[in-house]
């Protein structure tokens, strides 16, 4: 339920004549809940008008969205309204603009908004409606809104250059104003599409007074001297994560781009997933590169989590984690061919007593990776609470086995298993084994195999799951039998879904 303080904020913002003609009497305490209630009821004009006065350093979208005493929603959980992040950045072009002119005038106005803090703002990468605005058009519309005000900076300076000169003498010039800048602190999602306008807002971004920070980085489908050149940009010490995708890197792409990530002193989280690494056949020249490559690794000293899923490392695990300076907390190693040496080595590593997040999805955890896995599951017990083992070829029988070891991982939240033959008497018994983790939350689970309308060859691919014909009237029957477990187990909180959407919301600084 709303507070009354709440509820009047939406009745004053509902009107805004009224509310732009008292902006200068409205007690600067009232800002946070004015805002909140604008940005919920979509009310972009009184938005610009506050973003544009706003009375503190900081307008924070994490502290000012999140759940609070006012509001019962979390509207940061929420997709981010396309209109109303627009109004902001607006706004914030507004007031700087109106900034650079007071300068040109020589009004010497205390400067009040410093920082824009847009991280956070939700975006899973689905269901991306109209009235939504998605991490890349966010990154496109600040890109040309920092563009936008560096033109009209330059030609304040210009007109201010003309106006410092004494109107009788050119040895008088008048006294330089006070500058005026904001901060934008963001998450940045680039593409071959997008490359253009971001680098040409990076490339001004020292002199500007709208400047980009970056959080977190996410770069898609770029050539590598694209990629160097974004990074190169940045401010190194706002650099949280990188995640490089869908680039088609090689080790010798990742020998170019590497040396560049020792600049982010604070880097937690690399992500290199779908970087075409095969290690399988390496020629003499690329074993040095490997090696180099594991030695820039161990350069990151902050570095928490690494996602290298999709390359081929089969074997070569030791030489790429032996050396890093810290242990890992997530690690992200899905269709990555590994061999149960490298299972061995990690179970006896410095990472897997830290480990809060695991992803061996894609591997054959069914033949000789089972007894490895079961020993690094036991060794990671005490801090998982993430797992995700998805198309790994298990049947009722690994499960079985695996059980006692998943059961002690005593904090586990989250247990992905889709993709694994699994009947639906082996998913009624994990079900029921796991009803002790009193934390698990959410459990991606597959259709079982007796639900599918024809026979499956045995043991079936993950293809032959992914692409078999499910009886939806069977499926159903198991589902609500599924649920009426958990009823019955007072744990209707925990959901059991087959739905993968779930999957994509969770992340490792969510954890």
């Amino acid at each position: 339920m709303h507070s009354l303080v709440f509820l009047c904020a939406q009745k004053v913002v509902s009107h805004h004549s009224t509310v732009h003609g008292a902006l200068e009497f409205i007690p600067k305490e009232l800002y946070p809940v004015l805002f909140k209630a604008a940005f919920m009821d979509k009310r972009t004009l009184v938005l610009q008008d506050l973003v544009q006065t706003w009375p503190f350093p900081v307008l924070s979208f994490q502290k000012l969205l999140r759940q609070c005493q006012h509001c019962d929603r979390a509207l940061l959980q929420e997709k981010p309204n396309k209109l109303c992040v627009q109004t902001v950045i607006l706004g914030v072009v507004a007031y700087l603009n109106e900034a650079l002119e007071d300068r040109l005038c020589s009004q010497s106005k205390r400067q009040r908004l410093q920082v824009l803090d847009m991280t956070g703002l939700q975006d899973d990468g689905i269901d991306q409606g109209p009235e939504s605005m998605s991490l890349w058009s966010r990154t496109v519309t600040l890109a040309k809104a920092c563009i936008d005000v560096s033109k009209h900076q330059s030609k304040c300076t210009k007109r201010t250059s003309k106006r410092r000169k004494g109107p009788y003498s050119s040895s008088v010039t008048l006294p330089l104003p006070q500058p005026v800048s904001v901060e934008v602190h963001v998450d940045l999602f680039v593409n071959s599409t997008s490359y253009g306008v971001l680098k040409d807002a990076l490339q001004n971004n020292a002199n500007s007074v709208l400047r980009l920070k970056c959080r977190d980085f996410r770069a898609e489908e770029l050539p590598i001297a694209s990629t160097v050149g974004l990074l190169e940009f940045l401010d190194p010490t706002g650099v949280r994560q990188v995640d490089l995708r869908f680039n088609n890197l090689g080790l010798s792409g990742l020998r170019v781009i590497l040396p560049h990530m020792a600049k982010f002193t604070n880097l937690v989280s690399l992500k290199l997933p779908y970087s075409n690494i095969d290690v399988r056949r390496l020629s003499a020249g690329m074993e040095g590169s490997l090696h180099y490559f594991a030695t820039q690794l161990s350069r990151l000293s902050c570095l928490k989590e690494l996602n290298l899923g999709s390359s081929r490392l089969s074997g070569k695990l030791r030489q790429l984690l032996g050396d890093l300076q810290g242990p890992l907390e997530s690690l992200e190693l899905a269709f990555c061919y590994l061999l149960p040496n490298d299972l061995s080595y990690l179970s006896q590593s410095l990472h897997t007593p830290t480990l809060k997040k695991l992803d061996l999805s894609g591997n054959n955890l069914s033949d000789s990776l089972l007894q490895p896995f079961q020993r690094l599951l036991e060794e990671a017990s005490s801090s998982l609470l993430h797992l995700d083992i998805m198309e790994c070829r298990l049947m009722d029988i690994h499960l079985e086995s695996l059980l006692p070891a998943l059961c002690r991982c005593s904090r586990l939240r989250y247990l992905g298993v889709f993709g694994n033959p699994l009947s639906t008497r082996g998913l009624k018994s994990l079900l029921q084994k796991t009803m002790g983790l009193l934390y698990l939350q959410l459990v991606i689970y597959p259709y079982p195999v007796d639900c599918y309308s024809e026979n499956l060859p045995w043991p079936p691919t993950s293809s032959n799951l992914l692409n078999g014909s499910v009886d939806e009237e069977k499926f159903s029957r198991v589902s609500a039998e599924l649920q009426q477990m958990l009823l019955s187990a007072s744990k209707a909180d925990t959901v059991w879904t087959t739905n993968l959407c779930r999957h994509n919301t969770l992340d490792y600084f969510n954890l």
